[in-house]
């Protein structure tokens, strides 16, 4: 009789691991691909009609789920949209997932590898599945204010992050779009949405132009000159450099000219101070033919050019230099050195090369989640600031930032500055080759700085693509001091 019960005992235990084998199987090694098959309709309906937990920012749900009385339980709907849509993305039932909708789904929606154990118990209970909400690290007056200062029909993109641990403060940009058009579960406006706002001039769909639009940079990239010339040991922060009023190359009748709207004019030989504070060309320019190429490349590589990895968590659009066009004769290479030619970034990398200077040379890897949280609210992950790499040494950083007080204190940034705080920057002005309505000169007008200079809290980076230098000027550098002043409490 014991044997028996003792039996029917291992025949139940036995069934139990089977069931509880299959369960954990589908749940967790099989539920991708059950998943992701096309012919799985159900799960279909049950992804776009399901509770997904929040996007928060400052504890507000900025997308969340709620009641729907179609024949989905529920709808995606999106606070302040245009504000964030270049983030969020959209959660469509006819049009899939963008953004951070689509890279934190498993998070959103329950499913992701540490919920395991929460997705089998439900199995058991029958209770409803629930997501998990995701908290970003946006400070949300911040952000309001950085899109707000970008005008309607210039567009434009503005980015403030810690540089300590590369936390996002504000990532705004314009032109942006009502996402809540695109939630609808109604097939016919989804459509005519969809058209309407795939016709807007400059819209991207796939993300912020802040991390998904590359723009000629300008004299920002002057930076990277300067760290290249002082880790050559060629130069010092004694050098002097040629500062002519234009460049020319043999052979050839082109000229590069010096930068024109600062006090470049009044001299033929500058220091790296005076370099930096009025954006001469000719002396970096000469620096790139001096060092070469491939000097200039490894520099850039060193703070994040050309490197097609970098998430944040959505897909970075990798910034480039040289450009594709192999070995630059002098020339281009000049041009490429300030920030021309066909050199390209995107804000967000612009932002993470000077948040390198202001953290001591060491640039940490960009984040825009802080935590994630279960439906009870427990904390299940929280921001690890990352180390991408040592972009340059310590000394260099400081001697750099030293000049981008300069540039702020003596040079064409005082419009940056912030009263009882130093603050260091570089200003640039990337040349289009194209004319407005009045023959006026088209650029790209940029600003990127830190604050404060000597313990840096925040990096503001700022470009008003396809502006005049008047336009340009009024555009960035006053808004970056309202920026700090607003972060720093001042």
């Amino acid at each position: 009789m014991n044997q028996a019960i003792r039996n029917s005992w291992l025949v139940a235990i036995a069934l139990f691991a089977l069931l509880f084998g299959s369960v954990s199987y589908v749940q967790f090694f099989a539920a991708e691909s059950l998943n992701d098959n096309p012919q799985n309709k159900r799960q279909l309906l049950a992804t776009f009609c399901a509770e997904r937990g929040a996007i928060l920012v400052d504890g507000k749900a900025i997308a969340e789920s709620v009641p729907s009385t179609t024949d989905c339980k529920y709808l995606r709907t999106y606070n302040d949209p245009q504000l964030y849509a270049g983030l969020t993305g959209f959660f469509s039932k006819f049009g899939g997932q963008y953004g951070l909708e689509a890279i934190m789904r498993d998070e959103l929606t329950g499913n992701s590898d540490d919920a395991l154990f929460d997705r089998i118990a439900q199995t058991f209970t029958g209770a409803k599945s629930q997501g998990r909400s995701v908290e970003l690290t946006l400070d949300s007056t911040v952000q309001q204010m950085a899109y707000d200062m970008i005008p309607d029909g210039v567009g434009g993109s503005i980015v403030a992050m810690n540089p300590k641990t590369g936390a996002i403060i504000a990532m705004a940009s314009k032109p942006s779009y009502d996402t809540n058009l695109l939630a609808t579960h109604d097939p016919d406006v989804f459509n005519a949405s969809m058209t309407d706002i795939a016709a807007m001039p400059g819209i991207n769909l796939r993300g912020s132009a802040a991390y998904t639009q590359l723009y000629a940079p300008g004299s920002v990239f002057k930076i990277i000159d300067t760290a290249a010339a002082l880790e050559s040991g060629k130069y010092n922060k004694d050098s002097v450099l040629p500062n002519p009023a234009e460049l020319s190359f043999p052979g050839i009748s082109y000229t590069l000219p010096n930068y024109a709207y600062g006090q470049c004019y009044t001299r033929n030989e500058a220091s790296f101070a005076f370099a930096l504070e009025n954006s001469c060309n000719t002396p970096f320019a000469s620096i790139a033919l001096d060092l070469g190429q491939d000097s200039l490349t490894a520099a850039a590589e060193k703070f994040g050019f050309n490197d097609s990895s970098l998430r944040f968590p959505d897909v970075v659009e990798d910034s480039r230099f040289p450009g594709s066009q192999g070995v630059l004769d002098d020339p281009a290479l000049a041009q490429s050195a300030i920030g021309q030619r066909d050199v390209l970034a995107t804000p967000l990398q612009v932002a993470m090369m000077t948040a390198a200077i202001a953290n001591d040379g060491v640039q940490m890897a960009p984040n825009l989640v802080e935590t994630v949280r279960s439906a009870e609210l427990k904390t299940v992950s929280t921001l690890e600031p990352e180390i991408l790499r040592q972009s340059t040494t310590p000394e260099v950083a400081a001697q750099i930032t030293d000049w981008m007080v300069s540039v702020v204190d003596n040079g064409i940034g005082s419009a940056a500055a912030v009263p009882g705080v130093k603050v260091a920057a570089k200003t640039g002005t990337a040349e289009l080759g194209q004319l407005d309505d009045f023959g006026n000169s088209l650029n790209n007008s940029w600003f990127t700085g830190f604050a404060p200079a000597d313990d840096p809290e925040v990096v503001i980076t700022i470009v008003m693509p396809k502006v005049d230098v008047a336009t340009g000027a009024q555009l960035t550098s006053p808004n970056a001091s309202k920026l700090f002043k607003a972060v720093l409490n001042k």
